[in-house]
């Protein structure tokens, strides 16, 4: 260990804003919703995601395609620009100053398609898909069949451009079906029925070899009868109104997600487009095939925002924002959860958030400073949100229990005790560094008289910057934060005092400054629990005093008693010196008396 006895070469000031730093691998989010169990690509995903949707608009009554026109598209552009969007509005998004998608699409499906990234030649295929299923289907609903069972019969290898890419559309609708009906169902699976692992074998056979989807084909009426009973099961056992093909969790939510990220602007990833309104319209329509409802809308929404938030280097505070405000209403209705799917993909989704947020919160000095002390205050929001709604979850009395234990206050003591511990380290192993480099100079200051000189600083500094936004959950923020700060060198200088046996001009300089130090944090300790319902006396205990004026006394009281003890001892040693000398005198002068007379 380095005696603070030495001296540090200089005391250097504590630095108060930090280098914002690009997000590493090792910072990117996990999918908080479960993994698919297939190798479906994010492409394969999103053009499934888009077939729905333009199913979901079309009306097979009428055989018309989807041209979807909102009224807000109708409207001139001048009038459209003034109307701000209710979306944005409710999420506390600014509406785009200057837009940045180029030509604006004539409809919103024309939107979807560009916002999606799917080619026209793809679009087309999807468009004359629907219009041979309507054709054989008259007067069914969409959500009444198992989507890629019609569209492997209605495609042949002729409708795409070479083999390759029909067998990889074929693979692909195949693996949508042990996805939805055998692996994610929305239903789940009798553990004696022997229907899904046929269906699962006949997959897995035609992943190996293209199968033949002919309408009399034997592999083809297999595929669809075991298809068709899986899909249409209910729990009373009647006959469905709906098939259950894709709204099993997390195959539901990945599809939702990818319909969800197409509010983002494809040329600003951090953008919301203005259509978000319309978007969202028809968006919702998916609904019925995905089972989604407003719950697990939010949910979703909450994600694809904070995700998108911290995918783009934790730039755009508004869309941590826009979450925080979709989990207020989570918050809400979390109460009324009682589906145990729902409840589960809640509890992910605020647990991944919880953790990703309090790995920058609980060492909040490395995260934030000055320039971005907003960013800190829209996490902090959202992570105590998440928290509430997650305790609340875990809690058979939400009520009782937040009385007895406020999560937001005590989540806020914590992150302020470990992050101003962390500091005080981070800053003392400086001073260390900075002594070994400088061995060689002279130095006037011993380094823990820097050290308390530069923990004030860190004290002014966090009250400044970080507890008039820490306040809005601790009152007592400040005095939190310099309790800590008084503990953490209160334990440096109790080291160093018991290492000192005697007054030197370093121990003087050192208790000295912890006196001052001391004093400094006291008062805003007592300044910061004024108002307090206790004045600041738990607080109070928690700051052990230092008594360097004791200690100073003490250790003058042991200078004077050492040096009056060897004042003693010299005059002891000096007076015995004088009577063995007049003893010698005299014996000397005797010796010669007695010659004299002889």
């Amino acid at each position: 260990m380095v005696s603070y006895a030495y001296r540090d070469a200089a005391a250097q000031t504590v630095s108060t804003k930090k280098v914002e730093r690009p997000i590493s691998p090792s910072d990117e989010l996990t999918y908080p919703f479960g993994e698919l169990g297939v190798d479906l690509t994010q492409s394969e995903l999103r053009e499934t995601a888009y077939e729905i949707l333009v199913g979901a608009c079309r009306s097979f009554n009428s055989g018309k395609t989807l041209k979807y026109v909102s009224s807000s598209v109708k409207s001139s552009s001048s009038s459209s620009s003034k109307a701000a969007s209710k979306v944005k509005k409710a999420l506390g998004l600014k509406k785009n100053l200057e837009s940045v998608s180029g030509k604006k699409a004539s409809t919103v499906g024309e939107l979807m398609r560009v916002q999606m990234g799917i080619s026209e030649q793809t679009d087309s295929r999807v468009r004359r898909a629907f219009l041979r299923v309507a054709a054989g289907q008259l007067g069914r609903r969409l959500e009444s069949m198992v989507l890629p069972l019609e569209f492997l019969q209605q495609f042949k290898i002729s409708d795409f451009p070479n083999p390759q890419e029909y067998e990889v559309w074929q693979r692909r609708n195949l693996k949508l079906l042990e996805a939805g009906l055998v692996l994610h169902p929305c239903l789940p699976l009798d553990e004696t029925d022997t229907r899904p692992k046929q269906l699962q074998q006949i997959i897995r056979g035609a992943l190996v070899k293209p199968m033949e989807t002919t309408k009399h084909s034997e592999s083809m009426l297999e595929l669809r009868n075991l298809s068709t009973s899986l899909a249409c099961r209910s729990f009373d056992g009647s006959s469905p109104e709906i098939c259950h093909w894709a709204d099993g969790t997390p195959l539901n939510l990945r599809l939702y997600q990818i319909l969800l990220e197409a509010c983002f602007d494809v040329n600003d990833k951090i953008s919301v487009i203005e259509e978000v309104d319309e978007v969202l319209e028809i968006i919702k329509k998916t609904w019925v095939i995905l089972g989604i409802d407003q719950m697990f809308h939010n949910i979703c929404f909450s994600w694809v925002l904070f995700h998108r938030y911290v995918a783009c280097s934790q730039v755009q505070n508004e869309l941590l924002f826009a979450a925080d405000n979709l989990l207020s209403d989570v918050a809400k209705d979390s109460k009324a959860v009682k589906h145990l799917t729902c409840s589960q993909t809640l509890s992910s989704l605020l647990g991944l958030i919880v953790g990703w947020a309090e790995k920058r919160l609980l060492v909040y000095h490395d995260s934030f400073y000055r320039d971005n002390i907003d960013s800190m205050q829209s996490l902090l929001s959202m992570s105590l949100s998440a928290t509430e709604i997650l305790v609340e979850h875990s809690s058979g009395n939400y009520q009782k229990r937040s009385k007895e234990v406020d999560v937001a206050f005590s989540r806020v003591d914590s992150y302020i005790r470990a992050s101003m511990l962390r500091t005080f380290s981070q800053e003392k192993e400086r001073l260390i560094s900075s002594r070994k480099s400088s061995k060689q100079q002279h130095n006037p200051l011993p380094i823990l008289s820097i050290l308390a000189q530069n923990v004030s600083d860190l004290a002014f500094n966090e009250k400044e910057i970080y507890s008039a936004v820490l306040k809005r959950w601790h009152p007592l923020a400040t005095g939190v934060a310099v309790a800590t700060l008084h503990a953490c060198y209160g334990n440096e200088l109790k080291k160093f005092v018991s290492g000192i046996s005697e007054l030197t001009p370093d121990a003087v300089q050192v208790l000295i400054a912890a006196d001052k130090l001391e004093k400094d944090l006291v008062q805003m300790a007592v300044m910061d629990a004024a108002d307090s319902e206790d004045g600041g006396k738990s607080l109070m205990t928690e700051m052990t005093p230092y008594e360097a004026e004791a200690v100073i006394a003490n250790l003058v009281k042991s200078w004077i008693s050492t040096r009056v003890d060897r004042l003693k001892e010299w005059v002891t040693r000096n007076l015995q010196q004088e009577v063995c000398l007049l003893l010698c005198c005299w014996i000397v002068l005797m010796s010669g008396v007695m010659d004299h007379h002889h």
